[in-house]
């Protein structure tokens, strides 16, 4: 059961061009990418998107190796499905101790 973290955290925001703003102003980040949705940032150690929409808190990114397998094993043992796209493709879960990360190979 190898994983590592992955370098990507989301967010969600009403307004994500407000929130961009922030995090380069005050953070450093540089705007890489701008969707109506989503606007991704990159900094020198982490890349952070935020996606218009409620918030969730930040989410984590954690790759495993077989994600459908992971994610009967996390169900099994106390997480929950927070949102599960599998075209997109992303499946966020909320693990009993409140963190989320979306499960990727």
């Amino acid at each position: 059961m190898a994983n590592t973290f992955g370098t990507d955290i989301l967010i969600q925001a009403q307004d994500p061009t407000n929130a961009a703003s922030f995090y380069v102003e005050q953070l450093g980040f540089a705007i890489t990418d701008e969707t109506p949705n989503m606007i991704s940032l990159h900094g020198g150690h982490i890349n952070l998107f935020i996606e218009r929409g409620p918030a969730l808190g930040p989410v984590l990114e954690v790759t495993v190796d077989n994600v459908e397998e992971a994610r009967r094993r996390l169900i099994q043992n106390g997480c929950e499905i927070v949102k599960d796209e599998p075209d997109f493709p992303r499946c966020y879960v909320k693990d009993p101790f409140g963190l989320i990360y979306n499960l990727t190979r």
